[in-house]
């Protein structure tokens, strides 16, 4: 794959799981990398290890919540570099699982605040300065189930991943003509975080879904969703735009 030295390169939702791989498998590709998250703690902890390792890495504390706070995140970035290549837009949350009819209303909201709107204000930064930088590339993180419907109880999480698909795409087209790709990575079932409870308090209720519904039938490690995101964010994706690229062991294929 294309290297990526020189290229500054920021990813949101980048302290574990998906985002943290990425933002190692970019700086192991020579960019100089921001990663941003609201665990300060382990924030910081993850750049300095991968400091250590050689590779240019820094946290920056966000809450995609707060428009205020992805400004000041975005122009920091640029204020240390001087410029912005690279987005990646990666946080998100699952929300409560509910049937749609009893589905909290304030759950909604925030299922809707950080995994909708914090990508739309995330991309309005970011597209100001790429703008001004003859173009740029952002990624999104969606899911599967940002293109098919799931009955789990997760109705504001499909809806807002739905969302930040549409979103993708308006926006691939509106800065094509401008230098700026903009695409979208659907995972499937990953091993980050939102799995452990699920290996540890359900292992045979896994086991099963994995067999049934994973042609694969192992979930993704977040590195092969960090890889499927690098390419999107290389040269060697330079006429795709506009794409939702499904990485989920061959589920939408059925």
């Amino acid at each position: 794959m294309s290297r990526l030295d020189g290229k500054v390169a920021l990813v949101i939702g980048g302290t574990s799981g998906i985002g943290n791989a990425t933002a190692r498998e970019l700086a192991t590709k020579g960019a100089r990398v921001v990663f941003a998250g609201r665990r300060r703690e382990q924030g910081e902890q993850s750049a300095s290890e991968l400091r250590h390792e050689g590779l240019d890495a820094h946290f920056i504390p966000v809450d995609v919540r707060l428009p205020d706070s992805i400004a000041e995140l975005v122009d920091a970035t640029v204020g240390r570099f001087g410029h912005l290549d690279i987005a990646v837009n990666n946080a998100g949350m699952a929300g409560v699982t509910a049937p749609i009819h009893e589905y909290p209303a304030e759950s909604w909201d925030e299922v809707i605040a950080v995994n909708l709107r914090g990508v739309w204000l995330s991309m309005k930064c970011e597209i100001q300065h790429m703008l001004g930088n003859g173009g740029g590339v952002i990624v999104n993180t969606a899911s599967d189930v940002g293109l098919v419907g799931a009955p789990f109880g997760i109705g504001a999480y499909v809806a807002s991943k739905h969302g930040v698909i549409g979103l993708t795409r308006a926006a691939a087209l509106e800065y094509a003509g401008q230098s700026i790709r903009v695409n979208a990575v659907c995972p499937g079932l990953t091993d980050t975080d939102m799995l452990t409870d699920a290996k540890i308090n359900h292992p045979d209720m896994l086991a099963n879904y994995l067999n049934a519904h994973i042609p694969m039938r192992r979930p993704a490690t977040a590195i092969e969703q960090a890889k499927a995101i690098l390419w999107l964010c290389s040269s060697d994706s330079s006429f795709v735009t506009g794409h939702a690229l499904v990485v989920d062991g061959g589920i939408l294929a059925k």
